[in-house]
Parts: C-alpha cells; sequence; structure tokens
C-alpha cells in the first residue's frame, strides 16, 4: 500500500482519527481510575466486552432502529458500571493500596465475566447492529468515509468535552481534585472520599462498557476481545500519563496513528511500531507526557 499517495493517506488518517476515538473510550475510565484510586485496573476491558454483550441483548429486545444505539449504550454502560461500584465497595476497597492483590483480585474478577460471559451469551462471534443512517459511506472527492467511523470520533470528542467541564468547571469536579491531591485533607474538610472513589470507579467503568457499546459494531463482540484491547488501553495511558485526561487524548492518538501507519508501512513490525515509541518516551520521561511524578 502506497501510503504517500494522496487518497490512501487521507483514509489512513480518518481510519486512525477513528480507531483513536475507539481507544479514548476505553482508555479514559482507566486512567481516571487509576489517577483517583491508584488501582490498576486489569478488568476494564472485561468491562468494556460485558457493555458489548449487554448491548447484544438489548438490540435483541428493543430492535435494530436508530434509538436503540443511545439507549443500548445507556443500559450497557449503566448495568455494568453497577456491577464494577459493587466490587470496588465489597472486594477492593478491603485491599487498601496493596498493588499486588488489586492486581489479582482484578484479574480474577477479568477471567471471571470472561466465563460468565460464554455462559449467558456463548462463544459465538456477534457484530452489533449499525443503525442505517450511520451503516454507509459519504464520498467527498472520490474517497470514501464510513459513517459509523465519524460516529465513533464524534462520541469520543462528546465525552471529552463533558469530562473536562465535570473536572475543571464543577464542584464535583473540584471534590474529585481535591480527594487526589490530598485524601487526607479532604476528609478532614468533611469529604466522603469513600463515596468519590466508589462513584469514579463507576464513572470509570460506564466509559469503558459504552465504549465496548460503540465498538461491538466495529471490532466485533466475541470472547477474547477483551485481552487483545486490554495491552492497547495501557499504551494509551502510559503513554499519555497515568490520571492524565489530556495524556489519555494525547496517547490515543499516537497510538491510533502509530497503529494504522505501522501495519501499512511494516505489517511484519506492527506490534514493534507500536510499543517502541512507548519504550522511548518511557525512557526519556517515566511518567508519561503528561503523568505527575
Amino acid at each position: 500500500m502506497n501510503v504517500f499517495h494522496l487518497r490512501n493517506f487521507v483514509e489512513l488518517c480518518y481510519n486512525s482519527l477513528s480507531y483513536a476515538a475507539l481507544l479514548f473510550l476505553l482508555a479514559s475510565g482507566l486512567s481516571i481510575i487509576f489517577g483517583v484510586m491508584r488501582i490498576v485496573n486489569l478488568a476494564h476491558a472485561a468491562f468494556f466486552l460485558l457493555g458489548g454483550y449487554i448491548a447484544l441483548s438489548v438490540y435483541r429486545v428493543l430492535g435494530t432502529a436508530l434509538w436503540t444505539l443511545p439507549v443500548a449504550m445507556v443500559v450497557g454502560g449503566g448495568v455494568v458500571a453497577a456491577l464494577a461500584m459493587f466490587i470496588e465497595r465489597y472486594f477492593l476497597r478491603r485491599l487498601g493500596q496493596d498493588t499486588l492483590a488489586q492486581v489479582l483480585v482484578t484479574v480474577g474478577f477479568a477471567f471471571i465475566l470472561f466465563d460468565t460471559n460464554i455462559l449467558i451469551w456463548t462463544g459465538d462471534n456477534y457484530m452489533l447492529h449499525r443503525p442505517w443512517p450511520l451503516d454507509d459511506s459519504t464520498v467527498i472527492g472520490g474517497i470514501s468515509f464510513p459513517r459509523y467511523r465519524a460516529f465513533m470520533i464524534l462520541s469520543a470528542v462528546m465525552v471529552w468535552a463533558i469530562l473536562y467541564f465535570a473536572i475543571e468547571r464543577t464542584r464535583a469536579g473540584a471534590i474529585v481534585r481535591a480527594t487526589v491531591d490530598d485524601p487526607q485533607m479532604a476528609r478532614g474538610v468533611g469529604i466522603n472520599t469513600n463515596i468519590v472513589q466508589m462513584s469514579i470507579y463507576g464513572l470509570g467503568v460506564f466509559l469503558s462498557a459504552m465504549g465496548g457499546v460503540v465498538g461491538g459494531a466495529f471490532l466485533g463482540v466475541s470472547p477474547g476481545i477483551d485481552f487483545q484491547v486490554l495491552p492497547y488501553a495501557f499504551a494509551v495511558v502510559i503513554i499519555g500519563g497515568l490520571g492524565s485526561l489530556t495524556g489519555a487524548v494525547v496517547g490515543s492518538l499516537v497510538v491510533g496513528f502509530v497503529e494504522n501507519f505501522g501495519t501499512a508501512l511494516f505489517p511484519e513490525l506492527s506490534y514493534f511500531a507500536l510499543f517502541a515509541p512507548m519504550a522511548v518516551i518511557l525512557a526519556i520521561k517515566p511518567t508519561g507526557l503528561f503523568g505527575r511524578g
């Protein structure tokens, strides 16, 4: 593939941007959870896949009309977030800041969800329905732009805008920032940090599950998808910096463009092209591009 041909170059940029948008939906929640709670949530991609499976059931019950897509996003994200808040309250909170225990428990829940998905939805491969206005392409200047990819980009931009406004411009965001900067002082002024942390864990997982609903019509829904996307989510967060929303945006763009252009230019070295920049960035700045030491 000649990536220097204008048409191919534009298509690759569009594909890279849409893939970066999906990665942002997945990784932003992971970054927020670590930034507030210092939890390395290895079950994050399992929640992503569970959101896709719940959306599949929503489509089976409600049909495949256009309005079913936002309903599936809210239902899928809400149900998985409620499950995550239960896990945080009765399992993760008891572990304190024991990182090894957190890793083992979250890995354990990832495997539990893996088996549960097979039990309920079988191990077949599914592709979520794309509503008819999005299941087509718009041709501009002889270049085809799939509309569903545009929907993925728009979804990521809206999520980023809402998160930025909520964190930087609202009282709830100020409470979250206080909890991150000095939990003891936050408790001293009457902030219930346990409720804040449980809510943040639920929010982060909600974003992941909503990403699973959006990504289910792009990547498909099948056992193993969660373990395939998890390394990309961590690459985004590590490159951008743990706990940084801006870092999640930049990390998603870096991984999205490197993945697509690297695969087009050097298909036999796609993993090297993806993870080599991450190693270089960590060697220069161990906290990531926007992470705090």
